[in-house]
């Protein structure tokens, strides 16, 4: 009975990064339930064995994504680091996530709009809150005189967006490993924010 589990466990899996994969490439909104049996190859009937909707395929991808990130800055809130390191730790788990989970991040970021209720509200209030607790570190970096008066919003909203550009670097010829990006961008991003 474990193994049957497991097996239907992975069988899901898959069909999610698959799911995740064409999203990220065609669009949520170009990509059929047959286009995803196709590349999954299983008969399109047999899919939903496994899953419900196309609609909760979305799901589970983005709010996977969103606990992912939830679970991140509420550790880096409960932590000790200073605020300019929780700024770097931020950092560093964008781009790991935008290096290793690019299909499911892009997913996150670009197909968001298409979830359903109540799924789209919950997901921008869970949204809105991650950029509020980024922006109190910020905002905590600047009066404790680790960072820049600089409006923790644009802040945010330069670093969440830098981040975002690595998709580029996914379908680019380039020969930078993924180390040196993250360590560059950390490094670049830091520069941007911390008082000299």
């Amino acid at each position: 009975m474990a193994t049957a589990k497991r097996k239907k466990a992975s069988k899901k899996d898959f069909i999610l990064r698959r799911a995740a994969a064409m999203f990220s490439e065609k669009g949520y909104s170009a990509t059929s339930m047959r286009d995803l049996a196709d590349a999954v190859g299983i008969e399109a009937a047999s899919l939903y064995n496994h899953i419900q909707s196309k609609a909760e395929i979305l799901q589970e991808i983005i709010f996977r994504m969103t606990n992912d990130c939830n679970v991140h800055i509420g550790e880096l809130e409960k932590g000790k680091l200073s605020n300019i390191k929780k700024v770097e730790s931020l950092i560093r788990f964008h781009v790991q996530m935008m290096m290793y989970q690019c299909d499911d991040y892009t997913v996150m970021i670009n197909e968001w709009m298409h979830l359903p209720e109540p799924y789209l509200t919950n997901f921008n209030i869970q949204r809105r809150q991650y950029v509020v607790k980024m922006e109190k570190i910020i905002t905590d970096g600047f009066q404790q005189g680790e960072m820049k008066n600089i409006a923790p919003y644009v802040a945010v909203l330069t670093l969440l967006s830098s981040v975002r550009g690595l998709e580029f670097w996914h379908r680019s010829s380039q020969k930078i490993s993924p180390q040196k990006i993250e360590d560059d961008m950390v490094n670049f991003l830091i520069k941007g924010l911390k008082k000299n």
